[in-house]
C-alpha cells in the first residue's frame, strides 16, 4: 500500500472528479429534458426623420419621401431578429396563445407605421408562407401580432419595422408562450457581431476541468519521488561477456539506472566465452536464475542447455590495418592466405615492404570465433607466436601473431605497430586514430548496409540468462529495456542495428 500517499490520493480524487464532470455533461445532454426557446434581439434601431431624438447631436441627411412627408419627422427604423436558439424545434402547436397569433412585439412609446418580413436563410424560404394572407400578421398602435411560425433549430426570420414617435433605443419586447419553453432576449453569436459566449454550464465545466488538470500537473512537477518508467525493478545486476559490445551496454546500463532508481547494473566484459562460463557458474551456484546476463557475439554452439538467449542487435565488425599500410580493400581469399601464413609481407599484395603482424583476440573472444566462421571460412588462425605482437617468439615461426584479451587493446596495438592487421567491432574501430578499416570483396563495413547487403563480417548479439527470469525481476526488466525499450535507440546511436527495428528484423532472423 506504499502508493497510497497523500499526493497520490489527491491525484486519484482529482482525476475521478474530472471524469465525473465529463460523464455529468454527457448525462445532462442525454437525460435532462431540453427546453424550447425563441430568442430575439434588435439588430438595428436608427432615426430616419428630421427630428433626431437619438441624442447623437448630428443632423440627418435625407432625400425623397423621408424629406417630403411631414409625418416622417420622428420616424425610426428597427430591424428585429426572431430565431429558434433552443435545443429543439418549435412547431406551430407549441405556441400556447389561444388567438391566431403566436407572439407579440411591443415598441414602447412608438407607433408602428409599416412592417416588412425577410428570410435570408436558403433553407427557410418556406417560412414566408406562414405570414400570408395579410390577416395572419397584423399591427395595432405600438404592437405587431406575429403568426405561429414553426421554426427548426437555428432558423430565424427578421422584421424591418418603420415607426414614428418615441426615440431610438426605446424598449422593444417580444412576448408569448411556448410549451415547455420560453421567449427571451438573446445576444449575437455570429462572427460579424460578437464572439460566441459560453453558457453558464459550459463555463463551470471548463473551469472545473482546468482546475483538475492544473492540480494533476502541479503534483507531477513538485513531487520529488516520482517513480520510474513502467517495468522498472530494483536490485543489483551484472552484465558480462563481449568486449566488442561493452561500450553500448555501459551506456544502456547507465540510462537504466537513471530511469529506474534503486537499481545497480555493473558491466564486467571479459570476452564472450568467459562471460558465458561465468553465467553458468553463477547459475549452478544459485540453483536458479542468478542476477547475471552474458552478452555473446553469436549464438554459439554446444552451450549449456539451461541458457536462454534473446537476440538483441546486429553488430558490424571490420578488419583494421595500421595507417602505414594504405590498402583499403582486401578479398576474402587474400585474408585467408594471410591468416594461413602464405603471405608474410604487405609488398606481396601491392602494399609497402612491411612484415604482416597479426593482432588477434584470445580464445575467450566471441569476435575471434566470428572472424574464424565468417571470414576465414571456419579455419583457425595461425598459432600464437609473439608476446609483444612485434617480434617472433622463435626464429622458426613463419608469422608474427599475438593474442590480446580485449577489443580496446587490439585496436591500440594495431594503431601503434606498422604493418599490423586486426579485427574489431566497427563503431569502436572508427574512434581510434592510426588505423583504418578495409572493405571485404568491395563491400565497405557500414551499419546502414548490414540490413540490406551480404557484408560477411557481421553478427547477431545475444543476451543470455541462466533459465528464464521471473517477470518482475531486474534481469527480466533490463532485458526488456535492452530489446524493446530505450536501449534500442542507444544501440542505433552507437552503430548497432537493433533487432526490433524494421531494418534489423530481417537480418536478426537469419540462422
Amino acid at each position: 500500500m506504499g502508493w497510497l500517499s497523500a499526493e497520490n490520493s489527491v491525484a486519484v480524487l482529482t482525476a475521478m472528479l474530472g471524469i465525473a464532470a465529463s460523464f455529468a455533461v454527457v448525462w445532462y445532454e442525454r437525460r435532462v429534458p431540453r427546453r424550447r426557446r425563441i430568442g430575439y434581439r434588435v439588430q438595428m434601431d436608427l432615426p430616419v426623420g428630421s427630428d433626431n431624438r437619438s441624442g447623437a447631436g448630428q443632423a440627418d441627411i435625407r432625400l425623397g419621401l423621408f424629406n417630403d412627408l411631414p409625418d416622417m419627422a420622428d420616424a425610426t427604423l428597427v430591424l428585429l431578429r426572431v430565431e429558434n436558439d433552443g435545443a429543439e424545434s418549435v412547431a406551430d402547436t407549441d405556441y400556447t396563445s389561444r388567438d391566431l397569433h403566436g407572439l407579440t412585439v411591443v415598441f414602447t412609446g412608438r407607433i408602428v407605421r409599416g412592417v416588412a418580413v425577410t428570410v435570408t436563410q436558403p433553407d427557410a424560404e418556406h417560412l414566408m408562407e406562414h405570414f400570408v394572407p395579410s390577416w395572419v400578421m397584423r399591427d395595432s398602435s405600438n404592437t405587431i401580432y406575429l403568426p405561429k411560425v414553426p421554426l427548426n433549430r437555428g432558423q430565424h426570420y427578421k422584421l424591418l419595422v418603420l415607426l414614428t414617435g418615441g426615440s431610438v433605443g426605446d424598449a422593444v419586447r417580444v412576448g408569448g408562450g411556448i410549451r415547455e419553453g420560453a421567449v427571451v432576449p438573446n445576444r449575437s453569436t455570429t462572427v460579424d457581431d460578437k464572439l460566441p459566449l459560453f453558457s453558464r454550464a459550459a463555463r463551470l465545466i471548463t473551469v472545473l476541468l482546468t482546475v483538475c488538470v492544473t492540480v494533476l500537473a502541479t503534483i507531477i512537477v513538485v513531487r520529488g519521488d516520482a517513480p520510474g518508467p513502467i517495468g522498472c525493478a530494483t536490485g543489483t545486476l551484472t552484465v558480462n561477456g563481449s568486449t566488442a559490445f561493452a561500450p553500448v551496454i555501459q551506456r544502456i546500463a547507465a540510462r537504466y539506472e537513471a530511469d529506474c532508481p534503486g537499481s545497480t547494473v555493473t558491466v564486467d566484459a571479459r570476452g564472450s566465452n568467459e562471460g558465458i562460463q561465468k553465467l553458468v557458474d553463477a547459475g549452478e551456484a544459485a540453483n536458479g536464475v542468478p542476477p547475471v546476463i552474458a552478452i555473446r557475439d553469436g549464438a554459439g554452439s554446444d552451450l549449456d542447455p539451461n541458457l536462454e538467449g534473446d537476440r538483441v542487435a546486429v553488430s558490424a565488425f571490420a578488419v583494421v590495418l595500421n595507417d602505414d599500410v594504405p590498402i583499403t580493400d582486401l578479398s576474402l581469399d587474400q585474408l585467408r592466405r594471410i591468416y594461413r601464413g602464405d603471405v608474410a609481407d604487405w609488398s606481396e599484395l601491392g602494399g609497402p615492404r612491411l612484415p604482416i603482424r597479426l593482432v588477434s583476440r584470445d580464445a575467450n573472444s566471441g569476435t575471434r570465433d566470428l572472424f574464424r566462421r565468417r571470414v576465414l571460412d571456419g579455419r583457425g588462425e595461425p598459432a600464437f607466436s609473439s608476446l609483444d605482437c612485434e617480434h617472433r617468439n622463435s626464429p622458426h615461426d613463419t608469422v608474427i601473431r599475438c593474442e590480446l584479451d580485449s577489443t580496446d587493446r587490439v585496436l591500440r596495438t594495431v594503431a601503434r605497430l606498422p604493418g599490423a592487421i586486426g579485427y574489431s567491432e566497427l563503431r569502436t574501430a572508427t574512434t581510434v586514430t592510426g588505423l583504418h578499416t578495409v572493405s571485404l570483396d568491395g563491400q565497405a563495413p557500414s551499419i546502414e548496409e548490414i540490413g540490406r547487403s551480404s557484408y560477411p563480417f557481421a553478427e547477431i548479439e545475444y543476451a543470455f540468462t541462466y533459465g528464464r527470469p521471473a517477470a518482475d525481476s531486474l534481469v527480466s526488466s533490463f532485458l526488456t529495456y535492452l530489446t524493446q525499450g530505450a536501449g534500442q535507440g542507444l544501440m542505433k546511436e552507437q552503430g548497432h542495428l537493433p533487432c526490433y527495428s524494421p531494418e534489423g528484423l530481417r537480418r536478426c532472423q537469419e540462422p
